[in-house]
């Protein structure tokens, strides 16, 4: 098996109006396609993350909330990396977005922090 990167992360929300807003508005990432599926009355919304990697957003009716704490065997969180992780958590902040305190990877000494979408999923930043 040859992979050469990953192509998308899907992502279900409980508000779809919400969470476009937080994905679109406050992240700033592009929308590559939005789709209204009436069969399933379900949005699909493809929003671009850098050059290569997407997110596929997700609405369905009544989703079962996200099992986090404490942690439940499954994906544990979405990371990005950022150039300039102080600029980042103060655009957060001004959306009224709380970030935790920025930690040092003691590994690699990069700095990285933590943050929440409206369905409480954990989102990493880390530092190039």
């Amino acid at each position: 098996m040859n992979f050469t990167r990953i192509h998308h992360i899907a992502i279900i929300c409980s508000n779809y109006e919400r969470s476009k807003h937080f994905y679109v508005n406050i992240l700033g990432l592009n929308i590559i396609h939005e789709h209204y599926r009436a069969e399933r009355n379900s949005y699909k919304l493809d929003l671009q993350v850098g050059e290569h990697t997407q997110i596929e957003l997700f609405s369905f009716e009544h989703p079962p909330k996200r099992p986090s704490y404490p942690e439940a065997c499954g994906l544990r969180h979405l990371a990005f990396e950022v150039d300039d992780i102080d600029a980042t958590i103060a655009h957060l902040q001004k959306h009224k977005i709380a970030v935790e305190p920025i930690r040092i990877d003691p590994v690699t000494g990069k700095r990285f922090t933590f943050f929440h979408d409206p369905d409480d999923l954990p989102i990493e930043l880390y530092e190039r």
